[in-house]
């Protein structure tokens, strides 16, 4: 018999509500798989304790007919969200000893809906980096691999252990956050779907910040469908957070499967990158040949201010870094490190504490708030980032969606990029645009490189359009017949 592990979100949804198998089962099956999949270092926390009580008391809801929409489920979170009385440590030694007192509102809203916790998940330090090389609990391993080749390469990042869980089939879907493509990236590196919803769709309450005004949580998972599942129970109206949006939720799942006949997909000119690879531009036109047969119109746009963006993403987040980040000073919790000065209680404190990719962009973002570069760096990238906004909202009156490549390439190797800080923030040349717009955005697997390693395709909508956006994707899934991932390589120790 097949392990229950196998089952996508909503097969394991359907399971469970005709009682073809228990949630104790399916737990089970998942912790079996995550314990078995430690080489993966995508977990930072387990919590099969929890899991299993929680397991026992869905099956008793389901019994009597009083389950939610995700009774039963096994989720795997990101370690950037609170989780109340289980460790988070934004993968960094600073909050390497925090433990919550309270629950992020998203996590409450999927624990509300019957999901069940079953573990926390690695990720870049305080999520920042694009291949999860700066955790301090060291690299995830993505569960792909080149042809064979057991060489281990990124799964993106900074989600990186919330793709590489969905991939390698533990939990049926998990959480992320995306400040300036680390949902996106890191789902196309690993041949999942990853989305960022509308910047306010979801509350941004128990997340640990990094930059307030671009950080946006968001589902991976398996297949578009069940992205759509999970991303219902996500999102909630929040007074606790002043960005949250008070929009209807709409039922996301009955978008999939919708016709997109008659409606017009933009291809932004600006998109088409020096060196592109072959494959990459393949993929490109696959996808518009598979929108334009379901129906779809395919019209060029041009968006002429996406060649700043990259830039006035690396000024606004760091400055935004900066000043969140100023809070972990030693003193009210987490890392500390003792001196009889307080001034070099801070300094030793923060030099233990962040790693190195923390403090570059600590400094980075301190030095363009300073006195005499604010005006020059800062005040100048917000201007820049009003007209990448005006860009979308003027093609949005022309188009209902926009067509393009997830990543300028497929996983790299583990240590290939990290020591090239450039090259890696190149890695989001793609994704940043929508987050400075605060757009959703999907990641959809399309086809796979000459290495047999997955390869994606990015949608980016209207705002709080998340729904055209999966019927977008739907197309896009069923027209590509991706095969997700065969070869459990790891396992065998």
């Amino acid at each position: 018999m097949a392990k229950l592990n196998e089952l996508c979100l909503h097969e394991a949804r359907d399971g469970l509500k005709n009682k073809s198998f228990s949630s104790r089962e399916l737990i089970t099956d998942h912790i079996d798989m995550m314990e078995s999949s430690r080489s993966l270092n995508a977990f930072i926390t387990e919590t099969p304790e929890i899991a299993l009580k929680s397991a026992d008391s869905s099956d008793e809801k389901i019994s009597k007919n009083t389950n939610g929409p995700l009774e039963g489920l096994p989720i795997g979170v990101k370690d950037m969200f609170c989780t109340k009385g289980v460790l988070t440590t934004a993968s960094s030694k600073m909050l390497s000893n925090f433990i919550p007192p309270y629950e992020s509102t998203v996590t409450n809203n999927l624990w509300d809906n019957g999901a069940i916790l079953l573990g926390k998940l690695n990720n870049d330090e305080f999520a920042m980096g694009s291949s999860n090389e700066t955790s301090f609990y060291g690299p995830v391993i993505n569960p792909w691999i080149k042809n064979n080749d057991k060489s281990p390469l990124v799964p993106g990042g900074s989600s990186g252990g919330s793709a590489a869980s969905v991939a390698a089939h533990i939990g049926v879907g998990s959480l992320g956050t995306d400040t300036g493509g680390s949902i996106r990236q890191p789902a196309a590196f690993t041949g999942s779907v990853g989305l960022k919803p509308t910047y306010g769709r979801c509350s941004r309450w128990g997340i640990i910040a990094f930059a307030s005004s671009l950080d946006q949580a968001g589902p991976i998972t398996r297949n578009v469908k069940d992205n759509s599942i999970l991303l219902e129970s996500m999102c909630s109206h929040d007074l606790k957070d002043t960005t949250s949006s008070s929009k209807e939720i709409p039922n996301f799942e009955k978008a999939v499967g919708k016709s997109i006949k008659g409606l017009k997909v933009g291809i932004p000119l600006e998109f088409i990158q020096d060196g592109m690879s072959d494959e990459i531009l393949k993929m490109w036109e696959n996808g518009k040949e598979w929108l334009k047969k379901s129906g779809a119109e395919i019209v060029d746009v041009s968006l002429p201010h996406t060649k700043y963006a990259l830039p006035c993403y690396y000024i606004i987040a760091p400055a935004e870094a900066s000043s969140n980040l100023a809070r972990y000073d030693g003193v009210r919790f987490g890392h500390s490190v003792s001196s009889d000065d307080i001034n070099n209680m801070y300094e030793l404190t923060r030099s233990d504490g962040f790693g190195e990719e923390v403090k570059r962009r600590i400094m980075m973002g301190t030095y363009v708030l300073s006195s005499g570069y604010y005006d020059a760096y800062y005040l100048k990238a917000q201007k820049v980032r009003s007209l990448i906004s005006n860009d979308y909202n003027e093609v949005f009156n022309k188009v209902d969606v926009l067509l393009t490549p997830s990543t300028p390439n497929s996983a790299f190797a583990i240590n290939e990029k990290y020591d090239d800080p450039l090259s890696m923030y190149l890695n989001d040349v793609f994704t940043v645009p929508a987050n400075l717009a605060g757009l959703p955005a999907i990641s959809v697997p399309s086809s796979k490189d000459k290495n047999g390693l997955p390869l994606g395709l990015q949608l980016i909508g209207k705002p709080f359009d998340e729904e055209t956006l999966y019927s977008f994707a739907n197309i896009i899934e069923e027209s590509s017949s991706f095969e997700s991932i065969d070869n459990k390589w790891w396992l065998q120790k």
